[in-house]
């Protein structure tokens, strides 16, 4: 690290202000090659008022690069139109004192979330202060107080004279000012663009142009082109290869391995609850070509011997299945995550619900396969991405390369696709480790569809068994044990169950299941998607076996919970699907709600109800025709943004209700492509309502892309049963024989 005394001190002040510094000392106002002058690292205002924001966060289809710049544009009272989103450098970050860091959780902030308030707050003040700086350049041109110059849509006013600028007339002497103050930046009471506008994603006409560049797209002078193949069994070692049987074909140049002792193994997210490294690679090796058709021929050419490891012996994944749920009656190595009162005689009561229920392992399928550019040399490594986390991605290339941060640059490129399968930057490890092999080329490495599909890190299988005990009088419970086995199971269940709250007898344990080499991820609402579907299928037992109204019976339980948004959502959508009309026969309607980033608190995190209308032929074929759904995030930003964050959070919950099942064959996942593991076409999705009766206008704008997911599964599972009086205990429902007499 070099850095004179005054850059170290500006860094220091950053640290221990919790990062809030956000550049208002730009590191230079020169510009670079004739280019506009930059007011701080994180924006730049072109002549013609155009506005260029470095914005942190990655953007794979969520919008949160939009809702970022929004925040800024709030104080920054530009035009909306002239602004154009590029990433934030990560390099950067490191080499300026955390720069763009404004919340102290580094890998939250270059992660995809983008409403949290404190995050808002830190970026209306980059608006804030890029907006003085104008200010106080346009005073100084007119010779006027800075108290007498307003800023509005890109142009600044001086009232009392009828002067104007506009901002790109000024920006280079606003670049130029030294240190300004932070003006006070506006309560949400007074905001104009954060919730009074919808804007559409910045980076939509580039979308539908194909002018983005994602990470398949990169081309850099040079490049070569690796294809990959790990071993077939998750932990599975390389025994022999034969790399002269290829050598020789086309355009080969290179055959490399990968041995995963030989990874470093840092994980900035070290709270994992794995036992390994997240960022470590598998086994592997690696044809490099000129072209990757080329070095594809060449790998299914090359003779390969894997030894396969403890994970061949699960022959079948019923067999897997049977050791999670066997698990379930196995306390010794139990966790016990919540315990109150005493459930010790809860199977002596008069009415007593007990099921087990099961969630298999699903992939994260994006649409754009696992890939990454990386050059290195013998001083730097360059690295072009589209990372889920390009902060932590820097750092794995940083320790993959053995290079130091400072000659680390890391290129963010637009993502086609994440779910969590990006998130914990193996794939950079793999793509970095592949291109030190091959040094003074960039390399980009793809994994196949099969290779990707294959080589996951999946949703895990949950397998739970849930007892109550009823009351005589009211049916509600009054005793619950929950037991649940995992390879990988988060956030916990205990802080996704809200119907446990008035429940005075309660005990929540977990297992891990540690001889299970399936590898386990992040997946878009991890644990929680799986946890939606048992909690809620079990309710829906057990009003049944008490006779009452499922949403009624909800009701009941919501009635002493903090947070009465929950209540009005699910109200709400109810209403709205018209719950409780009569339906002709094989028809039904079944409903859920669940709750995301509650963190052990009733008032934090959003709630989504939904309610599903089903039809289920005699014979078995299941139509999806509605879904309802209402929500409690608090607030919302941006009304459109939120309405299309809902309709895919649903139809991907849907789609994992429905279809989505990686099974296992002697230790070898078996799904490989879209062939074999389904997802919905345009044709079999259903009618989707969102309503928005349900937000309580509570202070929070919490996040909306992984609450949808949940309860729609649970809600269609519902439906089917009061549709066939079939319950469903376990996903996906189309395996399942529907049929009904």
């Amino acid at each position: 690290m070099s850095a004179d005394r005054r850059q170290f001190l500006i860094g220091a002040v950053a640290t221990a202000a919790g990062g809030m510094a956000l550049g208002f000392l730009p590191e230079s106002a020169a510009a670079a090659d004739g280019a506009a002058p930059e007011l701080t690292p994180w924006l730049i205002i072109e002549p013609d008022d155009t506005v260029i924001l470095r914005l942190p966060a990655p953007e794979f289809g969520n919008g949160a690069m939009t809702q970022q710049a929004a925040a800024i544009v709030e104080e920054l009272a530009c035009d909306w139109s002239k602004v154009r989103p590029e990433f934030a450098s990560a390099t950067r970050d490191y080499t300026a004192f955390s720069v763009y860091s404004v919340v102290p959780q580094a890998a939250a902030f270059f992660g995809g979330r983008s409403t949290f308030l404190m995050r808002v707050m830190g970026l209306q003040k980059v608006g804030a202060t890029a907006r003085q700086r104008l200010v106080t350049a346009a005073a100084a041109e007119w010779g006027v107080p800075v108290v007498e110059v307003t800023a509005a849509n890109s142009v600044l006013t001086h009232a009392p004279s009828g002067r104007t600028l506009r901002y790109g007339e000024v920006a280079a002497k606003a670049a130029a000012l030294g240190p300004v103050a932070v003006p006070a930046i506006k309560p949400p009471s007074a905001w104009t663009q954060l919730g009074k506008t919808a804007p559409g994603k910045l980076n939509n006409p580039q979308i539908v142009d194909g002018s983005l560049t994602y990470g398949m797209d990169v081309r850099v002078p040079g490049m070569v082109y690796a294809a990959l193949l790990q071993s077939p069994v998750h932990g599975g070692r390389l025994k022999r290869y034969d790399a002269a049987k290829v050598k020789a074909m086309p355009g080969v140049l290179a055959v490399v391995t990968v041995d995963p002792d030989e990874a470093r193994g840092v994980a900035m997210m070290s709270n994992a609850p794995y036992g390994y490294a997240l960022t470590a690679p598998r086994a592997a090796v690696a044809v490099i070509a000129e072209h990757f058709w080329q070095a594809k021929t060449a790998m299914e050419a090359l003779p390969v011997e894997w030894e396969d490891g403890h994970g061949a012996r699960w022959a079948s994944t019923q067999q897997l299945y049977d050791a999670a749920v066997a698990a379930l009656d196995h306390d010794q190595d139990a966790r016990v995550e919540r315990a109150a009162g005493d459930v010790a005689d809860i199977h002596k009561a008069a009415k007593v619900v007990e099921q087990t229920y099961l969630t298999p392992w699903c992939d994260q399928a994006p649409l754009e396969p696992l890939n990454g550019t990386a050059l290195v040399t013998a001083d730097k490594v360059e690295v072009w991405h589209p990372a889920q986390n390009s902060q932590q991605a820097f750092w794995v290339a940083s320790d993959e390369s053995g290079m130091p941060p400072e000659r680390v640059v890391f290129h963010q490129t637009y993502v086609g696709g994440a779910f969590g399968r990006r998130l914990e930057s193996d794939d950079v490890r793999m793509v970095v480790a592949i291109a030190k092999r091959f040094p003074g080329r960039p390399v980009h490495v793809i994994w196949t569809r099969e290779e990707m599909m294959r080589q996951g890190k999946y949703r895990p299988m949950v397998a739970a068994k849930l007892t109550a005990a009823l009351d005589e009088k009211t049916g509600l419970p009054s005793a619950v044990v929950a037991r649940q086995a995992a390879r990988g199971h988060y956030p916990r269940f205990a802080d996704t169950a809200y119907f446990m709250g008035p429940i005075p007898n309660v005990r929540v344990d977990a297992r891990e299941l540690a001889n299970v080499h399936v590898t386990p991820g992040p997946y878009r609402g991890p644990g929680y998607n799986s946890y939606g579907f048992i909690q809620e299928t079990f309710i829906d037992e057990c009003a049944h076996a008490a006779g009452a109204d499922p949403l009624d019976y909800r009701l009941r339980l919501l009635a002493t919970w903090p947070n009465a948004g929950w209540a009005k959502a699910l109200k709400e959508a109810a209403t709205q699907a018209g719950w409780g009309k009569k339906l002709p026969k094989g028809v039904g309607q079944g409903l859920a709600i669940c709750g995301w980033g509650l963190n052990g608190t009733a008032k934090a995190g959003t709630c989504v109800a939904v309610v599903a209308t089903v039809e289920v032929t005699p014979k078995g074929a299941l139509t999806v025709r509605q879904l309802d759904a209402a929500f409690d995030c608090g607030r919302v930003m941006n009304h459109d943004a939120v309405a299309n964050l809902m309709e895919g959070g649903l139809i991907f919950g849907l789609n994992m209700a429905l279809n989505e099942e990686m099974t296992v064959k002697d230790g070898r996942m078996v799904e490989g492509n879209f062939d074999t593991y389904p997802v919905l076409r345009m044709a079999q999705a259903p009618k989707i309502n969102v309503h928005f009766g349900g937000l309580s206008g509570a202070d929070r704008y919490a996040e909306m892309g992984e609450p949808p997911v949940a309860p729609v599964g649970p809600a269609v599972g519902n439906a089917i049963f009061r549709a066939t009086g079939k319950r469903l205990r376990r996903t996906p429902f189309l395996k399942q024989d529907l049929s009904w007499a």
